[in-house]
This record gives C-alpha cells, structure tokens and sequence, in this order.
C-alpha cells in the first residue's frame, strides 16, 4: 500500500465504511489465511477516503466536515456477493459491492470534498480488499474461495481511521447517517 509521508505535526487518516460483525471477522480471517501480511492491521472496510496526511491543527475541521457529510446521507444496505481482481493493474483480489454502489460513490464524492478535496489515482470502485500484493497463487485462492461469499448489511456510519506507527489503522470516530430519502415527484 502506498502511505503518503507525514511529519509529527500531522496525522494519517482514512475513511470507510466498516463490514461489521460476523462478516468482517470472516474477511480478516480469510485474508490472513491468503498470506496477506496486512489482514492484522487494517478492519476489512469499503474505503470512502484512502491514505490521508491531516496537518494536527485541521483535525478538527476535517471532523466538522465528516460529520456534515454523514447528515445529509441517510443509511442504506450494503450487499457483498463473490470476488473481483484489479489484475493485471493491481495485484488486488476484493470482494464485490453488488448493492448499495450508488450509496457508497455518494459518500466518497462528499467526503473527498473540502478540507479533504484530492484527485484519485483511479475511478472509484466501492469493494472490500481479501489479498493484496501477495503471490499470485494465494490471489488466485482468494478469488477462488471467495467466490460464494454473500452478506448484506445496513450502513449507519462512516468511520475515520488513524494509521499508527505500528502501522495499524485503528478507527477514531464514527459519523452516523442522518440524511432523508428525497422522493422525486413526477411530472
């Protein structure tokens, strides 16, 4: 994974959407059994905002943010079924978001927005990583045992992360949901 250098004056973020229990356990025991040296060190999530250096003095701004950002969205459901691959680009096996995509771009492109704006390397793709840079034998087991993994969640809150020089992400906040559905009128 590629970290953005940071100083002491500065903090490394992220933002997600956690897969809570009993699924996201499953995923984090999976990854570790594809030889992923990461499955200890970061929850299985669906990334909103990946690796992000914070000057200390913004933290709270970027909380403000975050928290506006989760009022105007309002829960939805989240459904993982089966696996993809970044292949050959990405040396990455993930599990699908099949429902709830719409969702999910919704909160990235307001939580990449403010004192949190930045250019993506790639198009957002929601989905939860199983085997990252690891053999390609162990990737092609992690697309392979993967393959009939199914679970559906509702989505009530945002996390932020903090990446520890343990190089552990470990969540800092939750943000929830507060949003209303807009019902469109015809005509």
């Amino acid at each position: 994974m590629r970290l953005p250098p940071r100083t002491e004056d500065q903090v490394r973020i992220g933002v997600a959407i956690t897969v809570p229990a009993p699924f996201g356990p499953a995923l984090q025991a999976a990854r570790g059994r594809f030889g992923d040296p990461a499955a200890p060190l970061i929850p299985p999530h669906i990334t909103l905002l990946g690796p992000t250096v914070v000057d200390l003095d913004d933290v709270a701004l970027v909380e403000e943010h975050l928290t506006r950002v989760a009022a105007r969205h309002e829960p939805f459901v989240v459904h993982l079924r089966g696996t993809g691959t970044f292949r050959p680009v990405s040396p990455v096996v993930f599990v699908q978001v099949v429902d709830g995509i719409a969702g999910c771009e919704g909160l990235e492109r307001d939580v990449r927005s403010g004192p949190l704006a930045q250019e993506l390397r790639f198009n957002y793709h929601p989905h939860v990583t199983v085997a990252h840079e690891v053999p390609d034998a162990s990737l092609d087991r992690a697309f392979d045992e993967l393959v009939d993994f199914d679970a559906s969640f509702e989505v009530a809150t945002i996390q932020s992360f903090e990446h520890g020089d343990d190089e552990v992400w470990r969540p800092v906040r939750d943000f929830a949901l507060a949003g209303r559905a807009v019902v469109a009128s015809a005509g």
